[in-house]
């Protein structure tokens, strides 16, 4: 019998070092909002996304006549064309192009992953597309996610869990790992209603304090695309 595959879900980029494996692929998961909205820009004909850690960064792009998306603190900063919501990216205004993005949780979290085997994007958006690539690949994984500033948040959790839980059906990979074991828990007690969990999120009051609330349920909806975005050489983009 064929030795099984890790399979690993790091809470917090924080905690990324005690993880980091440069063997595996890595996805990285900011279910609200930028795993999801960069999913919903290639579904909408992005050629190419260029993460970056700093709003200067992001700027300077902009001076250098890119369209730049960028936020802190969940609001699109001054000098950018996107905030960081799903809807932003329409097909009339993004087709064939190579965006800058910067977010406040995700971004820097795509760069920390870098030099690993792989960096892909994982949402509810492509869930089935990504489990199908990564049980494809059949490389060890450590599913990521962003987080808020560090900290642990339940929606990008509770992701990692119904995406452990594809992947284990699969029976290439093994759960030894008490994080993933939360993370699968999370999923299976709450899936049913997924948006009642949600509502409790401290990113759900951010968001709804700044009238952003209004992308929650596309958020959360499974395989309105099956682009897997992936992370190479400074950029992401759709393998062919």
């Amino acid at each position: 019998m064929p030795q099984l595959l890790s399979l690993e879900t790091c809470f917090s980029p924080e905690l990324f070092p005690i993880y980091k494996n440069t063997e595996t692929i890595v996805v990285v998961v900011d279910i609200l909002r930028a795993t999801t909205s960069i999913c919903s820009a290639f579904e909408n004909g992005v050629t190419s996304i260029i993460p970056v850690r700093s709003r200067d960064e992001a700027r300077t792009y902009k001076e250098q006549g890119y369209m730049v998306a960028a936020e802190r603190n969940g609001i699109k900063l001054d000098f950018a064309d996107f905030g960081n919501s799903p809807d932003n990216f329409k097909p009339e205004t993004v087709h064939g192009k190579t965006i800058v993005y910067s977010t406040t949780n995700g971004t820097k979290t795509i760069q920390m992953a870098a030099d690993c085997k792989a960096v892909v994007i994982g949402a509810f958006s492509n869930i089935s597309a990504l489990a199908e690539y990564l049980i494809a690949h059949k490389s060890p994984i450590i599913l990521l996610c962003a987080g808020w500033k560090g900290r642990y948040n339940i929606e990008d959790t509770v992701f990692c869990g119904a995406l452990a839980e594809k992947l284990l059906q699969s029976q290439l990979f093994e759960n030894k790992c008490d994080a993933t074991k939360t993370a699968v828990e999370m999923w299976n007690n709450h899936h049913n209603d997924l948006r009642a969990l949600i509502n409790t999120c401290a990113q759900h009051d951010r968001l709804t304090a700044n009238n952003l609330q209004g992308c929650i349920d596309f958020c959360l909806t499974l395989d309105t695309t099956e682009k897997v975005p992936v992370f190479a050489d400074g950029k992401l983009y759709v393998e062919k």
